[in-house]
């Protein structure tokens, strides 16, 4: 079935993140997963860093590939989750994984050449209702991995379950970058951690007074996960960017998550809200 498309639905406008000539990261930035993300997500290659150690000498190059084309980048989800497998407590190297091509042969090939390997399989893209979502494909058929549609607001669309012999752990979470960087967080860093034995699973969360010049307003019915930033002297959060989930820039800048329940529409300046801690 066809249907026309309004002029502009569904796209994403140039400069709707980081306009040509904007900051995206001030010097002295220290760089974590949203910050790498953000410089994948722009295109820049590699940049010049200042290693934490301060007895360490020459400041070395720190590179998420070659330089990138306009059309050819590093993939920021690809770069976050890796490093936020890092910052989860992961000290053991990753597998090797990167894109695959859309096709559902080619997604369940390379799925069954970790299986051996791995401890827990993490996918990106793929689990919605789009005609190139191969991961959702791939892996309905045998019924171990179940694809649902949560409450959330970003990352709705959610995979899970267990396969192979093994029964080895796969989350599969969706595409956009801040979906997928709340997905982590929220699934897939508390998975990693209870596989290690670890007590305190989650992220640490505090009730923050919203600083604000305008009511938020949030989705009925789902739960919104807002960026922000926390000030733990006043006790204030105050937000950061807008909801889109391709807003990389805006994660970049964030130190914690504002939480708004499924049940409410809207939250006035001087409320107090749930926040999540991300530092």
């Amino acid at each position: 079935m066809h249907r026309s498309a309004e002029a502009g639905a569904h796209v994403r406008r140039v400069g709707s993140d980081v306009r040509a000539g904007e900051l995206a990261l001030a010097a002295g930035t220290v760089l974590g997963p949203p910050q790498i993300g953000l410089l994948a997500a722009i295109g820049r290659g590699s940049v010049k860093v200042r290693p934490a150690r301060a007895w360490s000498s020459s400041p070395p190059a720190a590179s998420s590939s070659s330089p990138a084309s306009r059309w050819a980048r590093p993939d920021p989800r690809l770069q976050q989750l890796r490093a936020r497998r890092r910052r989860a407590g992961r000290r053991r190297p990753g597998l090797p994984g990167g894109a695959v091509a859309d096709d559902a042969e080619s997604l369940r090939a390379t799925i069954e050449d970790q299986l051996i390997r791995a401890d827990l399989i993490v996918t990106t893209g793929g689990v919605s209702v789009g005609a190139y979502d191969v991961v959702k494909e791939a892996l309905t058929a045998d019924g171990q991995v179940d694809f649902r549609k949560l409450a959330m607001q970003p990352g709705k669309p959610q995979g899970f379950g267990a396969i192979g012999a093994e029964q080895i752990p796969l989350l599969a979470l969706p595409g956009n970058p801040v979906s997928s960087y709340v997905s982590f967080e929220l699934f897939v860093r508390p998975a990693i951690r209870a596989l290690m034995g670890v007590e305190d699973l989650h992220r640490p969360t505090v009730r923050a007074v919203l600083s604000a010049d305008e009511a938020l307003s949030s989705p009925a019915g789902r739960r919104q996960f807002l960026r922000g930033t926390y000030d733990p002297e006043a006790g204030t959060v105050t937000p950061v960017g807008g909801a889109g989930s391709h807003l990389i820039a805006a994660l970049a800048h964030a130190d914690c998550l504002l939480v708004v329940p499924e049940d409410v529409e809207s939250v006035e300046p001087g409320s107090e809200l749930e926040v999540v801690l991300l530092g």
